[in-house]
């Protein structure tokens, strides 16, 4: 039988808000799934959330 493997998750909170940066950052917090201040969400732990997360960085806090 083939072992299934537990997926990380990250824990993602909005601690700052996207206003005033570029329009590029506001639509990759927003592919994010964060919709407001304080909002946190838990997405998998993969390549393409990791660049997501390097490019607004500034504006979030991240746990694992």
């Amino acid at each position: 039988m083939a072992e299934v493997q537990e997926v990380k998750m990250l824990k993602i909170k909005l601690v700052r808000s996207p206003i005033g940066y570029t329009e590029n950052q506001k639509l990759t917090v927003k592919a994010l799934g964060l919709h407001r201040m304080n909002h946190v969400v838990e997405r998998p732990d993969n390549p393409a959330i990791r660049g997501m997360i390097k490019t607004v960085g500034h504006l979030l806090e991240v746990s694992e």
